[in-house]
């Protein structure tokens, strides 16, 4: 076995944890798991990319975030989803 060390932010890392934990997987059972599908793919195992999104999502987006712990539901999954979608569009 080796050991691997890296930085990460602190919330980034609770969030992952959180995550994993709820997937009965340690943070250092996802790293290697994150490896082993990077030597599988030949590289990283899911697409690189900036998304694309048109005002009204990015606004909608903003909303939810600040909305969050506060009790207050924006958007429903289908309207985002359907945002998201005509963003090819523009």
């Amino acid at each position: 076995m080796s050991t691997v060390q890296f930085r990460t932010d602190e919330t980034i890392k609770t969030q992952a944890s959180a995550i994993f934990q709820e997937l009965g997987i340690t943070m250092s059972d996802a790293i290697n798991i994150f490896l082993r599908q990077s030597i599988m793919h030949g590289g990283l195992p899911f697409e690189l990319k900036i998304p694309k999104y048109n005002e009204a999502t990015l606004a909608a987006l903003i909303d939810m975030e600040q909305s969050k712990g506060k009790g207050i539901h924006g958007v429903d999954v289908n309207t985002a989803l359907t945002a998201l979608k005509g963003d090819d569009d523009e």
